[in-house]
Formats: C-alpha cells, structure tokens, sequence
C-alpha cells in the first residue's frame, strides 16, 4: 500500500515538476512520510485490547497495553452495576460502579458499542445474581 502510494505521488509530483511547480515533490515525499507515520501508529495501538469476563461471582477485567503489558482487574459482580455517563458532545464513558468506586471500561469504543455493551452487561449482571433453576420434578 505504500509503495503504490510512493509510486502515484512520484508520477504526480514529476508531472507537476515537469510544468514548473517544483514544490509539489517534496510535499508529495512528505505526505507519503506522514501516512507511513500514521499507519505505524495504528498497528501499535492495534494491539492493544481489553477483555471482559463474567461469571457467577466476578468480573475480570483484562487490559493489554499496546507495549505488550498486562493489568488484570478483579471486581466481586455482587454490588456491581453499569451506567452510561454523558458528556456533552462527546462519547459517553461506560463506568462499573461497586461502593462508590468506578472503573471506566471500553474507552476504544464509540457510542452505539458503548450503549450495546452497557445493555449486554446489565443483563449478564442480572442473570448472575437471579439465576433460573430448572427442576423438572417441578414442571406441570
């Protein structure tokens, strides 16, 4: 990609070089140089994740920095609820709330997942603490 890139703003800037406008090459050799830049930064920041897990009696919270680190957060799903803060023209920040104490989770996310992913734990949260036995001696 960025040799096809490289190669259309040589052709582009020769052109404009062969009418007179010489400065159009370097500036071309720089806009290749800063999309290079950008893609790297992307990469790394790619390999940065967070995982949620959930069972009956916690929630791990899993973050990988893009460095290759790894945090892992333990919140007890007893007392634990979800809530959306709103920020006013901004994406709203998804928050884990236990005794007053919050953990932002999902900062990569935008708004639609964010609200997605606040409706999903909601209902995960609800179903660990009010789980369904099924007795089949108790059934009509």
């Amino acid at each position: 990609m960025i040799g096809s890139l490289a190669g259309l703003a040589l052709l582009i800037g020769v052109r404009f070089m062969m009418l007179g406008a010489w400065p159009v090459l370097p500036f071309g050799a720089l806009e290749v140089g800063l999309v290079l830049v950008m893609l790297r930064v992307n990469a790394r920041q790619a390999r940065g994740s967070e995982l949620i897990l959930l069972n009956e009696r916690e929630l791990r919270i899993v973050r990988t920095e893009p460095s290759g680190q790894r945090r892992e957060k333990v919140l007890p799903s007893t007392w634990l609820s979800v809530s959306l803060r709103e920020r006013d023209g901004r994406v709203p920040r998804l928050v884990l709330h236990r005794h007053g104490v919050g953990e932002e989770i999902g900062r990569a996310l935008g708004e639609a997942e964010k609200r997605d992913l606040a409706a999903c734990l909601t209902r995960a949260l609800h179903r660990a603490r009010n789980p369904v036995f099924d007795n089949p001696q108790l059934r009509e």
